[in-house]
């Protein structure tokens, strides 16, 4: 989706309450009918012709904002509920690749923080290289009982501190935290006397 925000007051963040109702993110997504093109504002009595592109008008405020928010929301099976039928709701229920439904199957304190997700094991230059990936344990429970609205405030709440790139020692290797609460971190597995070259 390209987005060309003509105007766009306030410092940025977390979307401002819309025009007309507040937005239900924890809600169902509902399906609008959206209609295309771009009005561009008339000039006297004449109006130019329609743009190509779709203008999201303050009426439809709130049901863009849940749509969005919901799109950012899990993977896999757990996308689905959080998706209308043009966004992709049945690509989600179908058969997945088996990876996809590996979220937690795999946890690690990192950095002190508790995080949920999945590993592999590969070679990188000779020497075995275990890789983790993840989010923090407490915005996974948030997407997993389907709380999409606290899990953006929380997420918008830490945005700032949360972003690292550092070795912890108790892992044993490199740590990316990035602002959302997903995480990366590699190192040599446990118990290995392998060196890397």
């Amino acid at each position: 989706m390209a987005v060309h925000a003509l105007e766009a007051p306030g410092s940025g963040g977390r979307l401002s309450p819309a025009e007309g109702r507040e937005p239900k993110l924890n809600a169902s997504p509902t399906q609008a009918n959206v209609m295309p093109d771009i009005h561009p504002p008339a000039k006297g009595l004449v109006a130019p012709d329609p743009v190509r592109g779709c203008h999201v008008q303050p009426k439809d405020f709130a049901w863009f904002q849940e749509s969005l928010a919901h799109t950012t929301a899990g993977s896999g099976h757990a996308t689905a509920r959080h998706l209308t039928e043009r966004q992709g709701h049945k690509r989600f229920t179908g058969l997945e690749h088996a990876a996809s439904t590996s979220v937690q199957d795999a946890a690690h304190t990192l950095l002190g923080t508790e995080y949920v997700g999945t590993d592999h094991v590969f070679r990188l230059n000779g020497p075995r290289v275990e890789a983790f990936s993840g989010v923090d344990q407490a915005l996974f429970r948030l997407l997993a009982r389907g709380d999409v609205e606290e899990y953006r405030a929380v997420v918008h709440a830490g945005r700032g501190t949360r972003p690292r790139l550092t070795f912890d020692k108790h892992w044993g290797g490199p740590v990316s935290v990035h602002a959302d609460g997903s995480v990366f971190a590699l190192r040599l597995p446990p118990g290995k006397d392998e060196k890397p070259p």
